[in-house]
């Protein structure tokens, strides 16, 4: 594989980290910046809003560079963003350096997608966005924890100004190695005619839709394990750790049978995700049932995301497709939102712990069959024959 794909999974790395380790910072920010907790929590708002704005925003800005300036000129924005963070004086500053931190984020994946799959032959388009996505993965079974420890031990200022060091490395790969022909300046107005095509807005719902399920679950992932399967709290993390690993091992299977079986693999995917979770509900109350599904249940998950990242770059049958790349990043951000609401809303009847399970195997078979739908549609479309792909780049040794 190209040695591109090292500094994407590197950018992704670091993303992945920043998102969600202040999570596991909140006491220390707010007791760094004289704030409540609830305060702090307010800043993973923020960073959520900030991705929905940058995603379409700065790829539509970047869509008359090539993906090399565009990536560099993003991981830019994103040290920038980090280094205020980690030297921000008040709680004020901070919130806006999280905000420009995160309008990087949905973009850098976007464009990071589009270059990926054109770095390598058609046929490992999906694979190679799927290494890219592992550095994602990787965040939360390396990164966030570490960064967590050293947040407690030292300062959560390090921790920040660490990530900021990432986003320069990943700069220094992005110039090393990444090719400035993969690909060239686009057209703005052919990217927005993308999403005048029905297969690009099946995708995006199926990313929805989709994924929903999987946040669902995983939103309420803590008391799932602590009041159902009467798991300890100490056990939460390493159980939450074993869960980062399956979303590890399930993003590079996605990568492979992906590339093969296209939305086939991701319709099966979705209705094995909805029979391991109604087995999770029967048996959530017998802790080593209960951890090994929930495993089962990240690794299938997110083996398809990157099958759908690739689908909806296809989808747009453009020269590029960074814009919709970026969207369907946007598209995950709801389906989060929508999954924890479905869960909470469920949980608030007074339904208890089991009732999100079966919430996220309803949307799971609902997403498979708009998974069918795509695929159906795709098959009667002709394939874009404007997708110039750089295939003797792939060749690139590792």
């Amino acid at each position: 594989m190209p040695r591109a794909l090292l500094a994407l999974a590197v950018g992704a790395f670091g993303i992945g980290t920043t998102e969600f380790v202040v999570m596991g910072m909140l006491p220390q920010i707010a007791d760094g910046l004289g704030v409540s907790v609830s305060a702090v929590g307010m800043l993973i708002s923020a960073y959520a809003i900030g991705v929905v704005v940058g995603a379409p925003t700065l790829t539509a800005l970047g869509v008359r560079f090539s993906p090399r300036q565009t990536l560099v000129g993003l991981m830019v924005v994103f040290v920038v963003g980090n280094a205020l963070s980690a030297l921000a004086p008040t709680y004020e500053t901070l919130a806006a350096a999280r905000v420009l931190t995160a309008l990087a984020h949905g973009s850098f994946f976007g464009v990071g997608a589009v270059a990926a799959r054109r770095l390598v032959a058609p046929e490992r388009a999906t694979r190679a966005i799927s290494l890219m996505m592992v550095g994602l993965t990787l965040a939360n079974v390396i990164g966030v924890p570490l960064g967590t420890f050293v947040a407690q031990q030292a300062s959560w200022r390090l921790v920040l100004g660490a990530v900021a060091v990432i986003g320069l490395v990943t700069i220094a790969g992005l110039l090393a190695w990444m090719p400035g022909d993969v690909g060239e300046p686009g057209d703005l107005r052919a990217e927005l005619a993308a999403f005048r095509r029905g297969q690009v807005w099946l995708v995006l719902g199926l990313t929805m839709v989709g994924f929903a399920a999987l946040f669902a679950v995983y939103s309420y992932v803590s008391p799932i394990l602590t009041e159902l399967g009467g798991i300890p709290e100490a056990w939460v993390t390493p159980v939450l750790a074993l869960f980062g690993v399956g979303t590890t091992v399930g993003t590079l299977l996605g990568g492979r049978f992906g590339d093969r079986y296209g939305f086939s693999f991701v319709a099966v995917g979705l209705l094995g995700t909805a029979v391991v979770l109604v087995a999770l509900a029967f048996l959530a109350r017998t802790p080593v049932a209960a951890v090994a599904l929930l495993v089962l249940f990240g690794t299938i998950a997110f083996s398809l995301g990157p099958v759908v990242q690739n689908g909806v770059i296809e989808a747009a049958q453009v020269r590029g497709g960074s814009l919709v790349s970026a969207a369907n990043q946007g598209a995950f951000n709801v389906a989060n939102a929508l999954g924890a609401g479905l869960g909470a809303l469920v949980l608030t009847a007074g339904f208890g712990y089991t009732a999100p399970m079966w919430v996220g195997a309803v949307v799971a078979v609902v997403g498979a069959g708009i998974a069918v739908l795509a695929r159906s549609v795709g098959r009667r479309q002709p394939a874009p024959a404007n997708e110039a792909r750089l295939a003797e780049v792939g060749s690139t040794p590792a």
